[in-house]
């Protein structure tokens, strides 16, 4: 008979032997699923495995916001801006010199006055923001005043930035919502007067400059985006991470101002979804709570459902239900989300928080379900702006009704955070196994506005390969020749291939 130690040393042998077998039999991606759940109770190790997540894309990513007030300074810093020491607003120059406690003192003053630089990157972020006097929804929507001289000469440096940041959050797609056109359709919209018919005012826009709005606009993007690759060292042996990032433009139509200038950036918006291939479609921007988004919101859905007529081709993406109870009359919580997809013929919706407050919710998550509108979700935005977070917030109820949801960042230098902290924001608010997180990472490209067929056929339940690669494995780096035709021709289908690729890599670490 064994001695009781040796009997010890057995079954710990067996153990060993058990495990191991039921480790053989499982697949990669359900070894990577044990392994989160191992970690869920370990935040360093969750937050590496997050880190190291490939995470798609990031489709609601306001190219401003998604700035560090750190990078701002220097902006403001290179060219030569004041700020008011009181306010934190940046002023145009002459300011007032470093050497003496002054009103107007030098942006640049902020590298030798520790106080001057902490208020500044406070006033412009959420940084050290604590509930009191001011809420989190007006100190979020006041830093973009604050701050918006710095950005006016500086975007290419500022899609720099972001852009290297999302490459080191291994995400490999960024669409950025960008006003570009440096007030030109505004300023047009000044010179001719209002017609709520829209088929004259946008033949009076047209005919007085609008497609020349559009080709300088164009040019200047490109301009930055060159800029952006200089600055990244794209092409050299030193370039940065920012390098493998695809990058694509919403041109953002500011919803607060007068009819017809929302009517002309909106007509812009169209028109460079049109011409130009780094612009992929438009969303309407602005704080959705404020007079005239309220006021204007069914004229604003009038004037795209026009203009959607027009241009049938170009992708709509609409903030709507970023609004919450008490922030707004209840009335005006039961409508934006259903009248920004039947009327607004919105493919994705960003933030939808105020989902259950909709006329027939239900019927809604059904409708947007069955017609494959994404959601566009931004948790840290969504407690810091609206203070909803956990059980109150509507992504577990959009999983549930198989509504499509992908996690973005918003604004994420003005918040503080990453792509990275967004998924661990949900994993740990909602449990979310490793198959939720990786069908996210899948859905930010099969909803993205990438021209070209999909790689898959289906992704209501399972994600089915398109006919051409459905004899390829997942993730394999050597298509066969004829999956290698397809994705040749189609954009979309190889970005999400090449994230297909990096889940593989991913998952041999488990």
């Amino acid at each position: 008979m064994p001695l009781p130690a040796t009997r010890t040393v057995m079954r710990h042998c067996l153990l060993l032997l058990f495990l191991a077998s039921f480790a053989a039999a499982q697949n990669p991606e359900q070894r990577t699923a044990h392994y989160l759940d191992s970690a869920r109770k370990q935040p360093g190790l969750l937050l590496a495995f997050l880190r190291d997540l490939p995470k798609g894309g990031d489709l609601h990513n306001h190219l401003e916001g998604a700035t560090y007030a750190e990078d701002l300074v220097d902006f403001a810093a290179s060219g030569n801006l004041c700020v008011d020491r009181t306010s934190s607003h940046l002023l145009a120059p002459p300011c007032d010199p470093c050497e003496t406690y002054t009103a107007k003192p030098a942006a640049r003053c902020s590298y030798i006055d520790h106080v001057l630089y902490g208020q500044m990157i406070d006033a412009w972020s959420m940084r050290n923001w604590r509930p009191g006097d001011e809420s989190g929804h007006d100190h979020f929507f006041a830093t973009f005043d604050k701050f918006g001289l710095a950005c006016l000469t500086h975007f290419a440096e500022a899609i720099a930035a972001a852009t290297n940041r999302a490459g080191m959050d291994h995400l490999q797609y960024v669409e950025f919502m960008h006003t570009a056109d440096a007030g030109g359709a505004a300023q047009l919209a000044g010179k001719i007067d209002w017609n709520p018919d829209y088929a004259k005012m946008r033949d009076a826009l047209l005919a007085g400059g609008m497609k020349q709005v559009a080709a300088e606009t164009s040019k200047r993007v490109a301009a930055d985006d060159a800029r952006a690759k200089e600055i990244l060292k794209c092409g050299t042996a030193d370039r940065a991470p920012g390098c493998s990032v695809a990058v694509r433009y919403l041109y953002q139509v500011l919803r607060g101002l007068r009819p017809e200038i929302v009517f002309a950036q909106i007509l812009l918006g169209f028109e460079l979804a049109s011409s130009d291939p780094r612009f992929v479609g438009l969303n309407l921007v602005m704080p959705e709570d404020w007079y005239v988004p309220i006021h204007d919101f069914n004229q604003h859905m009038d004037m795209i459902d026009y203009l959607h007529g027009v241009y049938p081709k170009v992708h709509i993406t609409l903030h709507a239900g970023e609004l919450a109870m008490g922030l707004v009359p209840p009335e005006d919580l039961t409508f934006h989300i259903r009248a920004s997809i039947d009327r607004g013929h919105a493919e994705r919706i960003g933030h939808g928080v105020s989902v259950m407050n909709e006329n027939d919710p239900i019927g809604l998550l059904h409708e947007m379900a069955e017609r494959n509108v994404l959601v566009e979700v931004a948790l840290t935005s969504n407690d810091m702006i609206l203070g909803v977070s956990g059980d109150d917030h509507p992504l577990p109820i959009y999983m549930k009704y198989g509504v499509p949801v992908a996690l973005a960042t918003d604004d994420e230098g003005v918040s503080r955070s990453d792509m990275t902290h967004e998924y661990l924001r949900a994993v740990e608010s909602y449990r979310l196994s490793y198959p939720d997180l990786k069908r996210m990472a899948r859905q930010s490209l099969e909803h993205s506005f990438l021209p070209g067929q999909s790689l898959w056929t289906d992704t209501k339940l399972v994600f089915r390969l398109t006919p051409a690669c459905a004899g390829n494995a997942e993730g394999s780096e050597k298509p066969s020749a004829a999956c290698e035709g397809f994705l040749s021709k189609n954009e979309r289908a190889r970005e999400q291939w090449n994230l297909e690729t990096e889940f593989a890599k991913f998952e041999k670490k488990y």
